[in-house]
């Protein structure tokens, strides 16, 4: 067998991954017992036993089924020690995968009931996120992310609020929650604000919808970059536009099989959209349902995809590129790529 280099010692960044779907399965089962939460068995189930739960997101029956497992999850955060322990938790485990930056997605309505209201909510996530940075040397920031199952003026309260504290650490604006329910176009006045504060617009689009989606995150959101996108690789001049405007897309393989998107992992499209051009930044999305953290969508792409280790490297010097890290950052990040690269395999 050809021996490779470990892809879990290759410096890359995540830019994919949501809040309450990073934590460690014992975190959760823990929390729901401190709290006498009483989780779904299916939750239950998966998480004692190790394998995901059997999710299935390509019709609102199963959609509602996967909310409603996360929304369970996200009950049981309930204070500050809570959040700090999950954004420290999440920081450990990106780091022993190889990460050096992370750009964690939340949307802090959901904790602002407990926390004292929504100004409260993300100020002890920023300050979490920092903590956390400071205390693991890992680089983080924030992403915040409306929700498109609520009105857009709710998400026009978000951009506010993010690009009031961006010099705390929020670096983009995104929108995340079904694709087939609220049209893109709905949010456009938000992603403006957004964009006027200097922040990213990282949208959805192209998971559970088609080309199309992708092409409305483009056209009403001015998207830097899409959460998954994936399915642009139905459309040739789709790929090519988003290939020559260097538009990143956040591809997280396992959670594509997951939820329904493709049926296997070889059927994602990876190689459809690397030789097209398309700049990728694979990501783990939500591992406390999906069951693999950030390397592991790594080795698919080596598994199942025949990625070689150059261009293994090269998925993450894009990772690295699609990323709001400063530009020294990036500038040290993508020395240690090559280093990785060059080093011999042992």
């Amino acid at each position: 067998m050809e021996r490779v280099r470990d892809v879990s010692e290759l410096p890359k960044a995540h830019l994919h991954l949501h809040f309450t779907g990073s934590m460690r399965p014992g975190t959760l089962l823990e929390l729901a017992d401190r709290y006498g939460v009483r989780l779904p068995e299916a939750l239950t189930d998966a998480l004692t036993g190790g394998e995901p739960p059997r999710l299935r997101a390509t019709d609102e029956r199963g959609w509602f089924r996967f909310q409603r497992l996360y929304d369970a999850a996200r009950s049981c955060i309930r204070s500050a020690e809570d959040i700090q322990r999950l954004v420290r938790e999440a920081a450990e485990e990106d780091l022993k995968d190889g990460s050096r930056w992370l750009e964690i997605q939340v949307d802090p309505t959901s904790y602002a009931p407990r926390l004292g209201g929504l100004i409260p909510a993300l100020e002890v996530i920023l300050d979490a996120v920092d903590a956390a940075s400071r205390d693991t040397g890992l680089g983080m920031r924030v992403l915040v992310a409306a929700n498109r199952m609520k009105h857009p003026l709710d998400a026009r309260t978000l951009a506010r609020l993010a690009v009031r504290y961006a010099d705390r650490g929020i670096v983009g604006f995104g929108l995340s929650n079904d694709e087939r329910r609220g049209m893109a176009r709905d949010f456009d006045r938000a992603f403006a604000i957004a964009r006027d504060g200097g922040l990213l617009s990282a949208p959805h689009g192209g998971e559970l919808a088609g080309p199309a989606s992708v092409r409305d995150c483009l056209d009403d959101l001015e998207a830097h970059r899409i959460g998954h996108g994936v399915r642009a690789a139905d459309d040739p001049r789709l790929m090519k536009r988003l290939a020559d405007r260097g538009v990143t897309c956040e591809v997280c393989p396992a959670s594509n099989v997951a939820l329904g998107v493709y049926d296997k992992p070889e059927d994602v499209p990876l190689r459809t959209l690397f030789e097209a051009g398309v700049p990728m930044a694979l990501g783990a999305d939500d591992p406390l349902l999906f069951g693999s953290r950030l390397a592991a969508q790594y080795e698919i792409a080596r598994r199942h995809h025949d990625f070689t280790d150059a261009e293994l490297a090269e998925l993450a010097r894009q990772s690295v590129r699609g990323s709001a890290a400063p530009e020294d950052v990036k500038a040290t990040l993508l020395s240690d790529v090559d280093a990785w690269l060059a080093a011999p395999v042992v």
